[in-house]
């Protein structure tokens, strides 16, 4: 068992014999029956050496058995945080802990209290691979006792009730970012779990991605409401979509501007980045931006300033940025539409939201939230009856929902069936008109409201009866197909990348050939494709 502390040098002080009847912590802990230190490693501010010399002789007469050693540590000022934290540092770094062979414990008792608190915290790291030994005096009429003392142990999952709390306030934090939701779907949940550790740990840019509809927007809010409950942020969620700024409007917008900046700019304007200082700043479609708007949030997120148009002097703004899009950012930088290096900068946490369609087992526990929601909005309570919810759930989970508006088509799915419901019930006839809607929406949303560049590129090529004859695996495929073809000068080009890893098996390759070939299945040829 080996002992760090830090000389007291107030309650540890005492030179005459008179010293022996008063509490002292450091020799104290010594004189405890069933508390065995086998070393004592005493740390000192060097013009203490004395006083160390004296404690350390008082320690060998009540605990002859104990080895000890002394520590000079410079420092110049105990309660400057900084310098304490460096000094303690720097000797738990060079110290040989053995905690295979040796068990550690701290001093917390002795030492300024910025002494304590960083002897805590390096505990709490594992810098001191120890527990904490808190040291306390006799109770009244036993004066000439040692006293009593408590070892702490930080690892929390020791503590039974503790841990259980802090599960509980974990899962309240997840359950802010699913409003209540109780998902099931495995991959979300713990995709969701990562967004809230990494929400609650940083303030880097975040990023969401994912379908029109799969819930960036909400969920970006849930990420500030979490965030302002751990009294995180101070400032307010400004959230804008990038897609309704254009030209100087979006500059005048996202940056400010001063009076007479330009054509009908009478009253200065504050910005979007300077309101939302000390908050969130919510940018949904930031792949809508042009290139000069994100040259400045570049700079705006590198270095917390800005210059609003007109203005010749530059404004501050602290904020953290959640970014939404349903784009594939890596796609417009090659297209020249998105900056690298702001992609760079916001890329560092970056997460997917999936679709409704490919999280099924969560339409039912989301399908009870919209109706609570229907309810809370409208006053008035709506419940399916069972043969209709089976009906639902049935569709709703099968290979032919496609849901392409995810939870907005949900939202609107449930809106009307809770709407023309008679006597507060959905029957089987609703869901099966609702069932009928959606199927005639999807194939007509087909046409090109798909939220998918590629499968709007389908469309553009077969036109919208033959890309709804196409088989999902098709579809998809193809479209990947003609994502490539877009983006390539030639049809040897396109074949070269699509053929990339095959053609180095092959003794004789002809990628032009083979790309036509497929192209033709579907009646297609690379000179009449609509981009050439």
């Amino acid at each position: 068992m080996v002992l760090l502390g830090l000389l007291g040098t107030r309650l540890d002080a005492g030179v005459s014999a008179a010293r022996w009847d008063r509490w002292r912590p450091t020799v104290a802990t010594f004189s405890h029956d069933d508390l065995l230190i086998d070393r004592f490693e005493l740390l000192h501010q060097p013009r203490h050496a004395r006083l160390a010399e004296q404690v350390m002789a008082d320690i060998a007469r009540v605990s002859p058995e104990t080895t000890q050693r002394a520590h000079p540590i410079e420092l110049p000022d105990p309660w400057d945080f900084e310098a304490v934290f460096d000094a303690l540092m720097g000797f738990a770094d060079a110290y040989p802990f053995d905690p295979d062979a040796e068990d550690y414990l701290v001093q917390i008792t002795t030492g300024t209290h910025v002494q304590q608190i960083c002897l805590f915290l390096l505990a709490e790291a594992r810098f001191l691979p120890a527990r904490l030994l808190q040291v306390s005096p006799p109770r009244r009429g036993h004066e000439h006792g040692p006293g009593g003392y408590a070892i702490i142990d930080l690892d929390l999952q020791r503590y039974d009730r503790l841990a259980n709390r802090f599960a509980a306030v974990r899962d309240r934090g997840l359950s802010v970012l699913k409003q209540g939701i109780a998902t099931r779907n495995a991959a979300f949940n713990a995709l969701i779990g990562e967004i809230e550790q990494v929400a609650l740990a940083s303030r880097a840019p975040l990023l969401l991605t994912g379908p029109t509809g799969a819930g960036k927007t909400h969920l970006a809010r849930r990420i500030y409401q979490l965030k302002r409950d751990r009294n995180q942020v101070e400032g307010p969620f400004v959230e804008v979509n990038c897609a309704t700024l254009r030209g100087d409007g979006a500059m005048s917008a996202l940056f400010g501007h001063t009076r007479g900046a330009f054509t009908g700019a009478d009253k200065p304007r504050e910005g979007l980045l300077r309101a939302a200082d000390g908050g969130v700043l919510f940018l949904d479609e930031i792949g809508e931006l042009g290139l000069d708007e994100q040259a400045m949030l570049l700079r705006a997120l590198e270095e917390k300033r800005f210059l609003p148009l007109g203005a010749d002097r530059e404004v501050q703004s602290d904020f953290q940025l959640i970014a939404g899009t349903n784009r594939d950012l890596w796609d417009e930088v090659e297209a020249g539409t998105f900056r690298e290096d702001l992609l760079a900068r916001i890329h560092l946490w970056a997460w997917r939201l999936p679709g409704l369609a490919e999280r099924a087992e969560d339409l039912e526990p989301n399908l009870d939230w919209e109706l609570e929601r229907y309810a809370r909005s409208e006053g008035r309570r709506v419940a399916f009856n069972r043969e209709a919810r089976a009906a639902f759930l049935d569709f709703g989970t099968g290979p032919d929902a496609r849901w392409r508006g995810n939870f907005r088509d949900l939202n609107a799915a449930v809106t009307r069936m809770a709407t023309l419901a008679q006597g507060g019930r959905i029957d089987v006839a609703g869901v099966e008109r609702e069932v009928a809607r959606l199927r005639h929406d999807w194939a007509g949303r087909t046409a090109g409201g798909d939220a998918s560049p590629g499968d709007a590129l389908v469309v553009e090529a077969l036109g919208a009866e033959g890309a709804a004859e196409l088989d999902r695996f098709d579809r998809v495929q193809l479209a990947d197909v003609l994502r490539v073809c877009k983006a390539s000068k030639s049809l040897s080009d396109a074949g070269r990348t699509l053929f990339a890893v095959s053609r180095t098996k092959r003794s004789s390759v002809n990628d032009a050939d083979r790309l036509r070939k497929y192209l033709a299945r579907f009646d297609l040829r690379w000179q009449t494709l609509p981009w050439h």
